[in-house]
């Protein structure tokens, strides 16, 4: 497997998104920042949101939109990578942004459901009807942790539910090829699970004793991180510790290695959405790697 390293020095990249001139946008958690890759390696700064920029996606039109955790993690070095860590105790909330390419004008769009803060969003997906998804981490700190959440909300600022709460650090978010089914991953406990959808935002799960429907775990001493899926439906889970991507598909597990610990992101571009982008955390690195099936055709892009 050839691995093309895209850049580097990157603080703490994450949310990385496929453009359609060939570069890819990502945030700079560590640094409060929105960037482009472009093709040749260069960066450029597209906004400085500040806070610890995290998810993103490209809305109905065509800007971006933002899971900003609030600065919800201390970031430390060892021995060369940088690592996030508890929750600071300056740490006052997250939020939904929107974000223009073209200016770099930042708007928030949500801070809060029902009255309730959010606490750090995390990772986010749109479907076809202009509505996303989005996690909500959740926070800890030496001695305790609050729980994390599951939400849809409206593109036009229109409206935001929580679907699922009481979630272990959900972390990545992402939909069936059909739309039908919403996946997301829990970080400490390396567990997928999948949410079957009666409609747009709308869960019909029966109350029970769990969540969600248990799709997979990894077999061994892992984090889940965000995640992606194919086009052929496997989730693919960017896994720490284990270092690499897990994709899961039923009664079927794989596990692609890559050299960084702490690898986050997953997305696909260039001819036929063959091409993976990953983001390597900890070592601020992205890389393109040419991946087995395509990635899922995203609702919207830029």
């Amino acid at each position: 497997m050839q691995i093309r390293e895209l850049a580097s020095g990157l603080k703490f990249p994450e949310g990385p998104v496929a453009m359609a001139d060939g570069s890819v946008i990502l945030v700079e958690m560590a640094a409060g920042r929105i960037a482009r890759v472009k093709p040749d390696g260069t960066t450029q700064t597209i906004a400085t949101p500040g806070g610890g920029p995290n998810g993103l996606a490209i809305g109905p039109d065509g800007a971006l939109y933002v899971c900003n955790n609030g600065e919800n993690f201390e970031f430390h070095d060892f021995g060369g990578m940088t690592v996030p860590g508890h929750t600071p105790p300056a740490h006052k909330g997250g939020r939904i942004e929107r974000v223009n390419i073209s200016t770099g004008k930042v708007e928030t769009l949500y801070s809060e459901c029902d009255g309730e803060r959010l606490i750090a969003p995390n990772d986010i997906v749109f479907d076809d009807t202009g509505g996303f998804w989005f996690t909500d981490y959740g926070s800890a700190t030496i001695s305790q942790r609050l729980m994390g959440a599951l939400y849809y909300a409206r593109a036009d600022g229109s409206k935001i539910v929580r679907v699922l709460r009481e979630l272990i650090t959900p972390n990545g978010v992402g939909l069936s090829p059909d739309g039908a089914h919403a996946y997301y991953a829990e970080t400490v406990t390396a567990r997928l699970w999948d949410l079957p959808l009666s409609s747009p935002g709308v869960s019909a799960m029966p109350p029970g004793l769990t969540p969600a429907n248990f799709a997979g775990n990894f077999p061994g001493l892992a984090y889940f991180d965000s995640l992606g899926v194919q086009e052929d439906g496997g989730v693919c889970v960017a896994t720490i510790f284990a270092g690499g991507i897990s994709t899961f598909w039923p009664g079927r597990f794989e596990h692609t290695p890559l050299p960084d610990l702490v690898v986050t992101n997953i997305c696909w571009g260039g001819p036929e959405r063959k091409t993976a982008f990953v983001t390597m955390s900890a070592t601020g690195k992205l890389a393109a790697l040419p991946w087995r099936s395509p990635g899922l055709k995203l609702a919207y892009n830029a």
